[in-house]
Order: C-alpha cells, then structure tokens, then sequence
C-alpha cells in the first residue's frame, strides 16, 4: 500500500500561477505594513492558492508479484558423460525443495539440448526464450546446472537484458581426463584414384599422475568408408600429415582414431571424421563397330551424350586381306592403331564394347587374350551381339571365351517379341526401375531378333522367346562382363511403337560396368535428414533381416528393415546424439553422420568454470560444484535486496522482485474540494474586512 500526494487544479496551471504572483505581493505588502493580522491573511493567501490546485491524497492498492529465477538444465550431449546427468537431477530436486520453502518466488525450469546445426550447447539462447513474457524487473535470478561447456554466451552482461545475478552449479569430476583427436583444413574435393593430404594432432586435456608423459607416442587407426587403410603411431600435441586416396566417386568417409586414455570420460570424441567428395575424371570408353548397322549409332550417340564419358570409336569397314584395287589413299581417314589399343594402353580404359564384331583377321588372337587379362584386372567388357555372335567369326571362338558369360548355340531367333525382366532383372539396379517394366505386357516396343545363347555364369537380368536368355551379366575376378544377345535395341531409340527406355538402360549398364556405387547389387547405405537416418539396403537374395546401428556413445540397436521393392529394403531410426553413425550387417557397413561430422558439442567434453566466469563475476553471481552424484549438495538461496555480490560461503543470493499489480486507488482532497474553497474564500474576505475595520 503507497500513499502519495497528487494536484488536480480547478484551472489552467497558467492562471494559478498569476494568481499565486498577485497573492504573493499581497501577503508581502500585508508582512511589511505589520498591520494586526497580516501573518494570517498571507496564511489565508497561500491556502487559497493552494486550494486551486486541488490536492489530494492518494492511497495505491498495490499486490507485490514474486520474482522469477530461472534454473537452467543443461540436457546437452557432454552432460549425458560419466554422472553429470544423475548430478543433474539431483541438484534440480535439491533446488526444487529450497524454493518450495521460499514464498515470493517463482520458479522456472528451462531445458536446453545441443543446437541442431552442431553449434554446441545453447543455454542463453534458451534462456532467452524461457524468460520471452517476464518484465526484467522481475528477474530474481539465474542458476543453471552445466558442465560449464557453453558456446553462446554474451559478452557482457547487458546483453543479457536484466540485472539480476547469474550462478552455476558445476557438474562433473576434478582431474577429468580425455583425449580427441583435432583436423587441420581437411580437403574436401579430390579426384578419383589420387592422394590427398590431412593434417590432425592428437590432443590430450589429462590430470593426474597417469597422464601421458610428453612424447609418448600412442596408436591411430585411419579408415575409409569404415575399413581400415593405416596404422600409424604418432606424439600427441605434434600435427601429422597422413596421405589418403579418394577411392570412389561421391562421399569418401575418413575417419582418424587414436586409442583412448586410461579413464577418459568418453571416447566420441577420439575419431575425427571428414568427408572428400570423389570427383571422377572423364570415363574413357572404347567402342569397336564390326560393321556399319541400323544400330551402330544408337551406342555411340547414347555415350557421346554423357559429359563424363572421353569416347574412342572405330568401325571395321573391310578386312585387310580384302584387294580390290581401291588406292590406299581412299581407304579409310585413320589406320586402325590396334598395337597401341590392345596391347599398350588398354588398361588406360575403363570400359571396351564390342558392337557386332565379327573375327575377320584384324585383331590377333594375343590382343583378345589382352583383353580377357584386362577384366579379370578390373576392367570392363560390354559385347553387343548380333548374328555374327552366333556364327563361325563369333568372339565366343576366341581367349574371351574365357570371361564371356554365355556360349552361342548357333541359332538366331527371327520373330517379334517383347523383352521381358526376369526375376533378377526386377531386383538389379541396371533394370529394376526402367520405366514401363512392370507391366503386362512391358510398356515398349517389339524387338525381332535374337541370338540364342546358354548361359554359363552370372545372372540373367532381361529375356526373350521362351524366357530365353537377352541381357546377361557377370562378374570376372576384379572386373565386370555383360552380354547383350541382341541387336534391336536401336528400335527404342528411333521410337519404334513408341520405343522403350533405352537411355536409362544402356547408360546404366555401361555406369555399372564401370563400377558405379550407386548401381552395386549388394549395397547398405544410409542418409540421415534432421534427426532421422534412413537405411536402403538392396540386395539380390531374400529378406536380409535387421541392421545393427552403433550410435556416437557407442550403444547399439537393431533397426528392422522392410521391403519396399523387390531387392530393395528400408528402415529408419530417429536419433538424439550428434555425430557418426556405424551400420553394419555381417561384412557390409555404411556411415551416417547427424549434425556436423565434427560437432562442436564434443569437441572438449571436461567439465571447465572458465568459459561461465566473466559473465557470472560481471553479473555478481558464483560458481559452486554440485559434488559426487550419491551426494550432491547445492547452496542456501537467501534474498538480497541490494549490492554487487549476491553470493557468498554455501549461499548465494536472488533479487526480490520490484514488481506489482495496482488494484486500485482511493483518493482523499486535503482542502475539501469546491466547498473548502469556497469556505477559505470567506474566511479570507471576512478577515479583511474585520482588520479593516
């Protein structure tokens, strides 16, 4: 309850203050003259003024509001290491049953959790928007519950948009010990097949007398895509220099691991993790046309069209042994250089297709002996048939035999039919999603002929008449064989009945051949969106079960997959920890990263006041640890109605709060309103005329 003096003057401010002039030389004429009853009539001026001004007393029916403190949990990932969590909860009871104790308070429980950009703990930025609807004069305090690893703390304390005490309850242990592993500028792009150079050192932030001594060496394990590429030893606190190869195309995951520390509180942070995007130089392809056919061009056009493609084309157009008195100079534009193809830099290609080649003497019997020692290094044939496969000058008859998947038979089917995919075809990556496959019959033209073939190897994945055997593939040791027992597809790609999707499926037969990623048979990837990893698992069996995921912490779980196509299967996981993801299943792994690769959340994990202490000092506040988790102890809370230290030995101390909710006012006139005026105008005039008398 306030009372206060307030005016309400019956005129304007200007008149009264003219009337106070003229009253004031009136009561200063009445003193001088010292005449009887002067001081009275100067009294009865000033009140008469006075009373123009109309006071009042006011009386303010006031509710004090309680102050707010807001207490802090901080839910991030380095507080779920060793007990800070159990600390957590029992410092939060603890505080809960002081301010159950105190009236005039209201408390506010605020959590904050790792940003979701990998920017680290955020506990100001929760602050902020816990206290969004709280007036800063009701702001008693701030106490929050951390291990003191925050990474948006303001720089002064009048950022903050209060004045009110800011303190700390430190979880953790003294003489915490752990170990990390820090890159310097890790490359991000590189080409296929070269070397790139990473730079790390080992950090160790240890206590105690089991800490390392200076130049000890200590072991780290460097992998790619989770298998392991080198071992090396090297000093913690010196930078290292290791060289890695990109192996691939796309995401190359490298991963740097050193070897933990006797009694480090967690070992996330020992692996460091960084990503080189495999840029492919261009494919180099060799393409060997036996004859001029309706369809030669359909290959050429499809990879003359593919930017990544470097393509070498040549067309037998007569054997050498042929003499009919053409001059030399009329043969051809350019000697076919097969020495210097098939024997000196073959292994320089990527891929070679024989399209419609018959045996006619220009390549020698070594150079496809060459070429069957190039897949079986980890090349790539492709054999186009036509009816010349079937026939006496078939390469069947020749060493490729030796890698080829089918043997002719030596018939060729004349009549029209519609490719159809086999079982395997609807699971393969080259054929399962080509458009129209799926329904009855396929969504394409008719082809009208095709070479009729036992299949010795590998897996048929289009077919013919009679489930015969169209499109086969194989693998040869470290290389990669198809056989295509047809040369119709070039009626697709003139629009025969509306043609057939012969882009997709010869590009993805020449990218599989030259051993894309994405188009393996037996592939497990994952790709995490936000929180969520979804895990793709394509295979060419049957169901293959569940896959095993190992989080950052090291825990694991089993997520079921389910089939989403024929060969393709899918689960997902949602997920409450930053960084790298392991999935395995047997011998297959894939990696997943959520958040940053490199968070900054786990980048020091060991409990430190020291990041906390200048806004804290700043704002008067303190720092006191919370103590073991079986017995955690936190300070007296006591109100402090003023000062610069609001803490002090086992108490820290909370503003009261200045705010309040106004009810009403009453209001009382010191001088009676109109009437009391008008009664000290009388007054006034009957004492004039009396002393005048």
């Amino acid at each position: 309850m306030n009372l206060s003096i307030a005016f309400s003057p019956y005129i304007d401010t200007l008149w009264i203050a003219v009337l106070g002039g003229i009253a004031a030389i009136a009561a200063l004429a009445t003193l001088l003259s010292r005449g009887k009853g002067s001081v009275l009539r100067a009294g009865l001026l000033a009140l008469l003024v006075l009373a123009l001004l109309n006071p009042s007393v006011r009386r303010e029916k006031r509710e004090p509001l309680p102050g707010v403190v807001a207490v802090v949990l901080d839910r991030s990932q380095s507080q779920t290491l060793d007990e800070r969590k159990a600390q957590t909860e029992a410092a939060r009871d603890a505080l809960a049953e002081r301010f159950a104790r105190m009236p005039g308070v209201e408390v506010r429980w605020i959590e904050a959790t790792d940003s979701s950009n990998g920017d680290g703990t955020q506990l100001f930025e929760a602050l902020s928007r816990g206290l969004a609807d709280v007036p800063s004069d009701r702001i008693s305090g701030i106490i929050m519950i951390t291990d003191g690893r925050v990474h948006d703390i303001p720089g002064t304390a009048a950022a903050l948009g209060f004045n009110a005490p800011v303190h700390v309850l430190l979880t953790g242990r003294e003489n915490e010990r752990d170990r990390r592993v820090v890159l310097h500028n890790p490359p991000r792009f590189g080409i296929v097949g070269e070397e790139k150079t990473v730079n790390f050192r080992v950090v160790d932030s240890a206590a105690g007398d089991e800490a390392p001594a200076p130049g000890n060496r200590v072991r780290v394990v460097i992998r790619r895509d989770g298998h392991d590429l080198a071992t090396r030893m090297v000093t913690p606190g010196a930078t290292v220099s290791e060289n890695v190869e990109i192996a691939h195309g796309g995401q190359n995951i490298f991963e740097i691991e050193v070897e933990e520390i006797d009694g480090e509180i967690t070992g996330a942070n020992n692996r460091a993790v960084f990503t080189v995007e495999g840029i492919r130089q261009n494919l180099r392809v060799l393409l060997v046309s036996g004859e001029p056919h309706a369809g030669e061009r359909a290959w050429r056009n499809i990879l003359k069209s593919d930017a990544a493609v470097d393509l070498v084309h040549f067309t037998i157009l007569r054997p050498p042994e042929k003499q009919d008195g053409t001059p030399i100079s009329q043969l051809s534009l350019i000697a076919f250089p097969t020495r210097e193809l098939f024997q000196e830099k073959i292994d320089e290609f990527d891929l070679i297709i024989f399209d419609r080649y018959r045996r006619r003497g220009v390549l020698p019997v070594i150079y496809f002996d060459n070429i069957a020692r190039y897949v079986r290094d980890g090349g790539a044939l492709l054999v186009a048939a036509g009816p010349d496969y079937a026939g006496s000058g078939s390469l069947y008859r020749t060493p490729l035999s030796q890698v080829l998947p089918a043997a002719p038979t030596g018939a060729v089917t004349e009549t029209p039919f519609r490719p159809h995919l086999s079982e395997p075809g609807n699971r393969h990556p080259i054929t399962a999603d080509l458009e129209g496959a799926h329904q009855t019959p396929p969504a394409w033209s008719q082809w009208f002929r095709q070479i009729e073939a036992n299949v010795e190897e590998g897996s048929t994945l289009m077919t013919g008449p009679n489930e015969s055997p169209l499109l086969v593939v194989s693998r040869e040791e470290e290389g990669r064989v198809a056989l295509f027992l047809s040369d119709h597809t070039w009626l697709w790609a003139r629009g025969f009945e509306g043609g057939g999707p012969y882009v997709g499926l010869l590009r993805r037969l020449a990218h599989w051949l030259m051993k894309e990623p994405a188009l393996e048979e037996e592939a497990l990837t994952a790709k995490t969106r936000g929180n969520a990893i979804t895990i793709t698992r394509r295979t060419m069996g049957d169901n293959p079960g569940p896959v095993r995921v190992t989080a950052p912490d090291d825990s694991t779980v089993d997520v079921p997959l389910a089939e989403k196509q024929p060969g393709l299967y899918e689960g997902s996981l949602q997920t409450g920890l930053l960084g790298l993801y392991r999935i395995n299943q047997g011998e297959m792994s894939a990696l997943a990263s959520v958040g940053p690769l490199d968070p900054r959340e786990l980048t020091e994990v060991t409990r430190s006041a020291l990041p906390l202490s200048p806004i804290v000092e700043e704002t008067g506040g303190a720092v006191f640890e919370t103590g073991e988790a079986g017995d955690v102890s936190v300070p007296r809370i006591l109100p402090v109605r003023s000062g610069g230290t609001y803490a002090g030995n086992g108490w820290i101390g909370i503003k009261p709060s200045t705010a309040s909710v106004l009810h009403g006012i009453d209001a009382m006139a010191l001088l009676g309103g109109l009437l009391g005026l008008l009664a000290l105008t009388i007054a006034l005039v009957g004492t004039w005329y009396r002393e005048g008398r």
